[in-house]
């Protein structure tokens, strides 16, 4: 069963890449929704198998490496950890693919959209199964791969192709780091296999080495290159310049690849490196510090988006900081269930956000909308439904997981835990207003689209409001259902080990925090609605004068702290320069110079010469023979007067 999880969606990739032409555009769609959505039912068979039944399994698939002291088989790690990132990446790719059924139709390059689509799952779960860290990481550049082909897949739009480039290359510098704490750790430990190099941990935790005569504890480098990794997949405070851009893609790409899963990559490295990071104090603090950052710097940045897609992009980010300050604090298991309900209403607003786009005829400006409650009431309820569990309200998915992130950083005395708390309670108050600033700004009020536009608008089609309906009912109930299981009394038996904490559970503290901190996060979601209604409801007015009267401040957050000016000044013109240095004068001048243009021509120069000689005429040659022989004379004369 497990086998099949994983490779049902490979088995689709390989029919709809390889024969998508041959079998069709429906076949395509067919095979490849039909093995995710078989694997996404396997995954809640192996949920119930494993992290209710308390089973864990250790899966061999074939032998892979020998080399040397490294030697591993591909396998397949199945512990709770496992299947719930297991049921979040099947069941919404699932949903996305039958979504983008109805979202795609119209697309002449169907099989190849699919075909990725079911790449990505299983570069996913390639990536969550693995027993070693070297699987891992064929994993991590596989969804790098196709996180690539998707956000490039309309390659015939200039802005998509150069989205698509800047997210590969901002994730290789990550990945670098990952790379580096992948070679740290084999050479510490000898192997690369995940349990083996966990049980050591502790002989290991203490010892240091020299680097250029300073002394530097082990552990914590090698989870620091780890989390330099986890931050460029998980577009954490200056690596996340891709994300926002990474909408260029069809909807169902933002709502897969970039809302619910592939960002997700790095909350789940480091929960499943759990018993690395406790040994390494001043890695957890950089990964608490880091995710605070992230929290407030995105959710500023989507205060004054004016994209529906952006704004609900820089609220993913966001969303990531506190799953990331929540790992920081040792709440590994709040931090995964944040994870897993945060997976259900960002991947609901986007497909929300895709059949708001659809209905407005390609249109993602929001200042372009408005009144488009009576247009398209169902999206209308799904998006409200979103966002209340987005920002938190009571009952609701996000009330159950956000509230614990926020209660852990205020329990822990870890570093970086109170500055945490603070950024988050600030972003809870953002996020509560661009959310609903997005509501308003969409569906009510005047209308500001074009009168044609707006009176076509009408509801998706069934295969785009099914998957909106399922994820609308994990967006209300999943907090309701696993909170327990996930954070609270049942928590030890149902992570059964997956998770590891060197301390006391700071999950038991976050129970008993006062009342009032409890209630500074329902507080904060108030403010932020009334300040929104006030804003976009009340005085539509007031938003445009405060952009004037604060203009510098208004440009800063639209331009996003200028990070993408910034890198182009910092990193993008110099290399251009260097490049075209090297390839002018090193390139043109050197190896031209000495090369085609140099040595060579003049080869043939001389060549072209000889050629000359050879004209047919025997006096020609006899002239050429008496000129050799002079020579020849001349030299032995020459030789016997200097003997």
């Amino acid at each position: 069963m497990y086998k099949a999880i994983v490779f049902l969606p490979l088995m689709g990739f390989l029919i709809a890449g390889l024969f998508g032409r041959a079998i069709g555009t429906r076949a395509s769609q067919v095979v490849t929704t039909g093995s995710v959505l078989l694997s996404a039912l396997l995954s809640i068979v192996a949920f119930f198998d494993v992290a209710l039944g308390g089973n864990t399994y250790s899966i061999a698939v074939m032998q892979w490496v020998q080399s040397g002291d490294l030697v591993f088989d591909w396998a397949l790690k199945i512990d709770t950890l496992t299947v719930v990132m297991l049921v979040v990446v099947t069941l919404v790719s699932g949903l996305v693919h039958v979504y983008s059924i109805g979202y795609m139709s119209h697309d002449p390059h169907n099989p190849r959209f699919f075909a990725y689509l079911s790449l990505f799952t299983f570069s996913m779960l390639m990536l969550v199964t693995a027993d070693n860290f070297l699987q891992m990481f064929f994993g991590w550049e596989g969804v790098g791969l196709t996180s690539y082909l998707l956000i490039g897949f309309w390659y015939k739009r200039p802005a998509a192709n150069a989205a698509a480039i800047k997210a590969f290359i901002v994730n290789r510098i990550g990945d670098f780091g990952f790379a580096l704490g992948l070679f740290a750790t084999f050479m510490v430990f000898g192997t690369v296999h995940l349990d083996t190099i966990f049980a050591a941990v502790p002989d290991v935790a203490g010892s240091s080495f020299l680097f250029l005569g300073y002394s530097f504890d082990v552990m914590n480098t090698i989870c620091l290159l780890l989390f330099v990794g986890a931050m460029g997949k998980s577009a954490q405070f200056g690596l996340h310049t891709w994300l926002p851009d990474a909408m260029e893609g069809p909807t169902p790409v933002s709502a897969l690849i970039h809302a619910a899963t592939m960002v997700t990559a790095g909350v789940f490295l480091v929960a499943r490196c759990s018993p690395m990071f406790e040994y390494a104090p001043v890695a957890l603090a950089a990964v608490a510090i880091v995710g605070g950052v992230t929290a407030i710097f995105a959710a500023t940045v989507g205060l004054v988006q004016n994209d529906i897609k952006r704004v609900i992009a820089y609220s993913t980010c966001s969303q990531l900081g506190y799953m990331f300050f929540a790992l920081g604090v040792s709440a590994y298991g709040a931090a995964i269930f944040h994870l897993f309900t945060h997976a259900f209403f960002k991947a609901l607003l986007f497909l929300g956000a895709g059949a708001v786009i659809h209905a407005m005829s390609d249109e993602q400006d929001m200042r372009k909308m408005g009144g488009l409650r009576k247009m398209i009431p169902g999206t209308y309820i799904m998006m409200v439904i979103g966002t209340i569990a987005l920002t938190g309200f009571p009952g609701t998915a996000g009330f159950f997981s956000k509230d614990m992130v926020i209660e852990t950083a205020y329990a822990s005395t870890a570093t970086g835990s109170e500055f945490a708390f603070v950024m988050g309670i600030f972003a809870a108050l953002m996020t509560s207003f661009y959310s609903w600033r997005l509501m308003f700004m969409t569906f009510h009020g005047h209308t500001r689209a074009d009168e044609a536009v707006f009176r076509k608008a009408h509801d998706a089609p069934a295969s785009m409001m099914i998957p909106l309906a399922v994820l609308a009912t994990g967006a209300l109930l999943a907090g309701v259902f696993f909170s327990d299981l996930f954070i609270g009394e049942g928590r030890d038996g149902f992570w059964n080990g997956s998770l590891f904490i060197l301390g006391d559970d700071i999950i038991d503290a976050a129970h008993h925090v006062p009342f009032v901190v409890k209630l500074l996060p329902f507080i904060a979601m108030l403010t932020g609605f009334l300040l929104a209604y006030q804003f976009y409801i009340r005085r539509p007015a007031m938003p445009g004068a405060l952009a004037k009267r604060f203009s510098g401040l208004y440009a800063f957050l639209l331009n996003k702290w200028y990070f993408d000016e910034l890198y182009d000044f910092l990193f993008v013109r110099p290399a251009f320069r260097i490049g075209r240095f090297l390839w002018k004068r090193g390139d043109g001048r050197i190896i031209d110079g000495f090369g085609p243009d140099g040595i060579s021509a003049l080869v043939l120069s001389v060549a072209r010469r000889a050629r000359a000689l050879q004209s047919g005429y025997v006096y020609h040659y006899a002239f050429a023979m008496l000129v050799g022989v002079v020579l020849l004379v001349t030299y032995l004369l020459a030789m016997s007067g200097g003997a």
